[in-house]
Parts: C-alpha cells; sequence; structure tokens
C-alpha cells in the first residue's frame, strides 16, 4: 500500500522589527488553511517565524534579547495556530526561539495533526559570530543569542515516515544530512533565514540562491529523503532575505519552488516509498559505506593554514 502525503512549503515574506507574534501567527493561520485548500497534510513554516530575524541586532541587555524567546509551546500566541492544526487535521513543523531554564535555543518542533508536539530540534551549526562588530550593515549573532543545540539529530515515526528536522545553517553541512540518513529519514523538515549579502565574502551574494538549494538537493540525493524547506524572505528592516522555498524529491530533483519573496505556499504530494530507489540502488548504505575509514570526520578540525 502506498505511504504518500501532501506536504506544503509555507513561505513568508519580512515581518518587521514591531509586529506582534499574533500578526505574524495570523498570517500562518491563513497560509495553513490556504495549504489545507490544495489538500496539505503538513505545513512547514520558516526558522523563527514568530518574529523579525532578530540576530541581526547587538543587544547588550538579556533582558531585551530574552523578549525575542518563548518560554512555552504552545503560548497565548501561538495557540491559534496550534487549534487551526487540530481543526484541519494538518501537521505543522514551526521555528522559534526558546528558552529552556538557562539554555537558549534556536529550535523547531513537529506538530501532528491533532495539535500535540511529535519531535524536536535545536540547532547545532550556528553561524555568524558573538561580540558586536559595527562595521556589518547587519549583523548575525547567533553565537551570542543561542547555545549549541543538544538534541543531536533525531529522526521520528511520523505521518506515514520517518521525519526529521534541521534549520537554516545545518542545511550546508553533510553531516547533518548523513547522520539523519543513518536513521532512514524519509523526509526532512527546514526552515531558513538567508541574507543575500554575506559581508565576508560579497563576491557570494550572486550565488546565495543556487548554494541554498545546492546543498538542500545533494543531502536528498546523497541520503535518498524528501525535503521541505520554508524561507523567511523579502526584504526585512533593511536585510534582503532570499526565497526559494521548495520542496525536493529523493532523486534530488525540485519539484516545487516558491516564485516570490512574500507569503506563498507550495505543495507536492509525496510517496515515501520512492526513497528506496536511492536507498538500494547508487546509496545502499550497507552495501556501500565505508566507515572504517571515515572515522577523521569525528575528530577535531586542524587549525587553519595560515
Amino acid at each position: 500500500m502506498p505511504r504518500t502525503l501532501t506536504v506544503a512549503a509555507a513561505q513568508l515574506g519580512p515581518i518587521a522589527r514591531d509586529e506582534p507574534r499574533s500578526s505574524a501567527v495570523a498570517r500562518m493561520v491563513a497560509l495553513m488553511e490556504h495549504a489545507h485548500g490544495r489538500g496539505a497534510e503538513l505545513v512547514v513554516f520558516p526558522e523563527l517565524a514568530l518574529t523579525s530575524f532578530f540576530p541581526r541586532w547587538f543587544m547588550p541587555d538579556q533582558s531585551e534579547i530574552d523578549t525575542w524567546f518563548e518560554r512555552e509551546m504552545p503560548s497565548a500566541d501561538t495557540a491559534p495556530l496550534f487549534e487551526a492544526a487540530a481543526r484541519l487535521g494538518v501537521a505543522f513543523h514551526l521555528g522559534y526561539a526558546e528558552i529552556d531554564g538557562a539554555n537558549r535555543f534556536n529550535t523547531a518542533i513537529l506538530v501532528g495533526p491533532t495539535g500535540e508536539i511529535l519531535s524536536k530540534y535545536r540547532k547545532v551549526h550556528l553561524p555568524g559570530h558573538r561580540e558586536d562588530e559595527p562595521w556589518r550593515p547587519f549583523q548575525h549573532l547567533e553565537k551570542r543569542y543561542f547555545a549549541r543545540g543538544d538534541l543531536g539529530f533525531p529522526v521520528v515515526d511520523a505521518l506515514g515516515g520517518h521525519v526529521g528536522m534541521c534549520i537554516c545553517n545545518d542545511r550546508r553541512w553533510p553531516e547533518t544530512w548523513r547522520l539523519m540518513g543513518l536513521q532512514s529519514a524519509e523526509l526532512v523538515c527546514l526552515g531558513y533565514n538567508t541574507p543575500q549579502h554575506y559581508p565576508n565574502a560579497p563576491q557570494h551574494d550572486r550565488l546565495q540562491d543556487f548554494h541554498n538549494h545546492l546543498s538542500m538537493q545533494a543531502g536528498a540525493y546523497q541520503n535518498g529523503t524528501y525535503v521541505v524547506a520554508a524561507a523567511k524572505a523579502g526584504l526585512e528592516e533593511g536585510a534582503e532575505l532570499i526565497g526559494g522555498s521548495c520542496i525536493i524529491a529523493p532523486t534530488g530533483e525540485i519539484v516545487a519552488l516558491a516564485a516570490t519573496r512574500a507569503d506563498e505556499v507550495v505543495v507536492a504530494d509525496i510517496d515515501f516509498d520512492r526513497c528506496r530507489e536511492i536507498r538500494t540502488n547508487i546509496f545502499d548504505f550497507a552495501q556501500h559505506r565505508q566507515p572504517d575509514l571515515y572515522t577523521a570526520l569525528a575528530e577535531p578540525a586542524p587549525a587553519p593554514a595560515k
């Protein structure tokens, strides 16, 4: 019997610094309802979807920083999203900033069609820098505001398949994909906030969209998994964010792609059994991997050449 699922990537346009969470949630509920109208059973929202991308600002006051974080999930602000999911019978993936005791994480959750949290992931590969660097046109202070994720790369049985998650910069690292591939992930959900301009290497600005899709298509193909990726996009508080929200097949092919940098939904039907096309052939791990020769992958990185 086929194991099929209709999935949607729900891209969000810019969220202003002073836009309340209730407004962002209302936009997401509208996208969820639109996706449901197109048959979607799972809707993937972006990284840090409840607010503007706050790591672009240096804030020395921890109490101000904490206003961007969630202490509970669902909360009063996010309850309408959970209620809509239960009303429509739609699962969803949500990225947000999480406080857990003394720690603060860049987090994503997978929520089932009755509104229950099925899985949680905390971002591992934190990009950017820790200290104020006022020379930048905008900052990227994830290393200052978030702790490294401590949940590993969980893959759970959900929605008829094996589902994993990662967040933004994680998608650029092949280890992310392989660790989920080794757990037989058949679907990876992810959200991202990626600027068009990269101050450290502006010559790569023209490649941002290409590198975005390249890393996700390679991860999908090399591990035989579907990918549903949702962007925060457009000109947000002076920073242009790429779009390119998409759905990728286990063959690495993009099967649905956003056409704007605004609020938009893209939908595709997926068949989990297609993952076997890759995993029983070119990427048959049991037959072709050579893990005894990969031990250096887990060793500390050497110091960069001077």
